[in-house]
Parts: structure tokens; sequence; C-alpha cells
């Protein structure tokens, strides 16, 4: 079951490559143009994510699927790697699997000279870490 922390991470991966959601049964799109602020998500991007998870906004989906944001928040769901680019894709835990990826319509992706998106990244933590393994590897 996916939970709503990874939906969340979910599009905030798939926002960082210029994909959209498509709000209020295709009536409007929505894309912040930051996603990450340092160890957190940006304002901008949690503003989109109450908007998305909104009763009012009406049926929202990422754009190059079929999956409504609501039916990903249900016990149906899971947050699986793509096998072609290793991004977050929706799969039924029971059934068929999506036909497709919302990578099939991004030209040149996956790209392996490029960053990929992330999660934010707490750089206290993460350089705790780098000390943790040079010591572990001087040992």
């Amino acid at each position: 079951m996916a939970t709503k922390q990874e939906v969340r991470e979910y599009l905030a991966y798939w926002f960082q490559l210029g994909k959209k959601v498509i709000m209020g049964n295709g009536e409007a799109s929505i894309l912040p143009l930051s996603v990450l602020n340092g160890d957190r998500y940006s304002e901008e991007f949690e503003e989109c994510w109450q908007k998305i998870i909104s009763p009012e906004s009406g049926d929202c989906y990422l754009e190059g699927t079929h999956e409504t944001i609501a039916e990903l928040l249900t016990p149906a769901w899971d947050m699986l790697p793509c096998g072609r680019c290793n991004m977050p894709v929706a799969a039924r835990n029971v059934g068929m699997p999506p036909l497709l990826c919302p990578c099939n319509d991004l030209p040149n992706w996956p790209n392996t000279e490029l960053p990929a998106p992330r999660e934010p990244i707490k750089t206290q933590d993460q350089l705790k870490k780098i000390r943790d393994r040079l010591i572990d590897n001087i040992a």
C-alpha cells in the first residue's frame, strides 16, 4: 500500500523532471518552479501538494498517467521503481501493472549524465554517513 508520504515523494520526483499534475478533471495543470529547499520540500511544492489532495480540486493525476492521486492513496496501489529509469511509478498491488512509466514521453530520459531527481537532503546527516564510511574504511 502506498503511503501518503510515498505519493508525495512520487510527485516531487516527477515534478523535478517537469511533469505536471493535471487538475480539475483536465481543466488546469500545476507544476511548482522549485521542489526542494535545502533539507525540505519548498513552500511552493507544499502548496501544490495541498491543492492536489484537496477534494475541491476534482480528479488530479500525473501527466502521462491515468491513475488519479486519490486512487494512489488507496490500499490498491504501491510505489515501485521503474524498470527502465528507476524513478518511482504507481503499480497495483493486485492485477496488471500500468502499461507505461511516466518517463515514456520524456525525450533523452533516463540520462545518467544529469543529477537524478531526489528527496530533500539533511546535510549534517549526509556528512555523518560519509564520515562513518571513511572511518570504516580506515579500520
